[in-house]
């Protein structure tokens, strides 16, 4: 499972990492500015949000295995079709309005869901293992599609892309279970008492007149209210403020801007995606390690530790401008660029439940890309009306800073109970 959703996330993010490549070459041949171009990306970064609750809902009730495939689909399809764009609303439809779909549903909220299913022990490292997938996708992706885009054409790149996509479909078809009951095992590390537990949260109300009715039901209701009860305590807001800023200055600001701000530097475009490939590589390394750190540690000091790291390297980067210092930039950023991930999730468990999960994660991780889509969008308005990076740069930092002091204010003691035969 582990294995299969890794490869599901790691194409995914590959496809999702696109654009910072394409950025260029669109630019050029099709005389698109990149503020145009860039509010294609934030169409996708913002319905690859929005996605996210609606798949989390769904992988609820009908399992994951559905989704990712229908997921994965959409992805190969419109990455395909995009690939014979002659306009600029072909770029917001198959790279905004599909991608972003797609990209969704194959996305955090995935990995959230299946390791929360699958693990009771090692639900950090593994969390860990799946935002590192992402990482993966941007080291594998980023410089083979600009090898090609530079060897073959853009066009020619973004084909072996889909195809990437649409294999994945197999192990997934194949291999991918909803969930361990349906091979006769427990949850990694859960007991006998805990499985019985999970079991009565997700079974059918019984028929009227029985004696467990009234407690079931409450269960049921429990968890069918779990967002609206999440929205009510500050905490989802904390969690949801504080990933909005990490989406702004991560996959916003960074993972769309980075390589068009270092080839507005003069190094050359290979020399660019490599680069974010090697923060891709650091991020890989950083995330495991976060998801084996926050199996042991308060996951509040680690985000503090991590938003503080991330904005004071967003301050640096305006005045780094050559390659060696934009390779340090590179390791010194990727160790923290998807660390965020295993303690947010963590802290959403703790805080409202492990079942619920799936529901008000895919919340928290809708507002991480309204981040990413409002800094994506507006770092290319920066760029095409002062010239450079720096104003954008500059703010990022500065919110990353500001999501530190919210990370450390959350309680992540559980939400009470609610009472048999009362509404959430």
């Amino acid at each position: 499972m582990v294995a299969v959703v890794f490869l599901a996330l790691l194409v995914s993010a590959g496809v999702r990492a696109a654009p910072a490549v394409l950025i260029n070459p669109l630019e050029t041949e099709l005389g698109w500015s990149r503020a145009a171009i860039s509010f294609a990306v934030s169409v996708g970064l913002l319905l690859y949000g929005l996605s996210g609750p609606a798949a989390g809902w769904l992988m609820d009730r009908f399992g994951p295995k559905r989704l990712t495939l229908v997921g994965l689909a959409v992805i190969g399809g419109s990455t395909l079709a995009g690939a014979a764009m002659t306009e600029l609303w072909q770029l917001n439809l198959f790279w905004g309005v599909l991608s972003g779909v797609g990209t969704g549903v194959v996305a955090p909220v995935l990995g959230a869901t299946v390791a929360n299913r699958w693990f009771v022990e090692r639900r950090g490292l593994v969390l860990g293992i799946f935002g590192a997938a992402a990482s993966a996708g941007q080291l594998v992706s980023v410089p083979a599609l600009m090898w090609l885009v530079v060897a073959a054409g853009w066009r020619e790149g973004t084909v072996y892309l889909a195809v990437a996509a649409l294999l994945i479909l197999i192990p997934v078809l194949f291999l991918m279970r909803d969930d361990p009951t349906k091979l006769g095992l427990r949850p990694y590390g859960a007991r006998e008492s805990e499985e019985r537990g999970t079991a009565a949260e997700e079974s059918p109300a019984p028929e009227p007149g029985t004696a467990a009715e009234a407690p079931v039901e409450a269960s049921a209701e429990a968890q069918g209210g779990a967002v609206s009860r999440a929205l009510r305590t500050p905490e989802f807001w904390l969690l949801s403020g504080s990933f909005f800023i990490c989406g702004a200055s991560s996959n916003g600001i960074i993972g769309v801007h980075f390589v068009p701000h270092s080839i507005d530097h003069g190094i050359p475009e290979v020399t660019a995606a490599s680069a974010l490939a090697l923060m891709g590589a650091m991020n890989f390394a950083g995330t495991i390690a976060s998801g084996w750190l926050t199996d042991r540690y308060d996951p509040r000091k680690l985000l503090a530790v991590y938003y503080s790291l991330r904005g004071l390297s967003l301050l640096l980067l305006p005045f780094v401008t050559e390659f060696a210092g934009l390779a340090v930039f590179a390791v010194f950023f990727g160790l923290d660029y998807i660390a965020t991930v295993p303690p947010t999730v963590a802290l959403v468990a703790d805080r409202f439940g492990r079942m619920n999960v799936g529901a008000v994660f895919g919340w928290v991780f809708f507002s991480h890309q309204v981040g990413a889509a409002l800094a994506s969008y507006l770092g290319g308005v920066s760029r095409d009306s002062l010239g450079d990076y720096t104003a954008a740069f500059l703010t990022a930092g500065i919110l990353a800073i500001l999501a530190a002091l919210m990370a450390s204010r959350i309680n992540r003691e559980p939400l009470p109970q609610v009472p048999v035969g009362s509404r959430p």
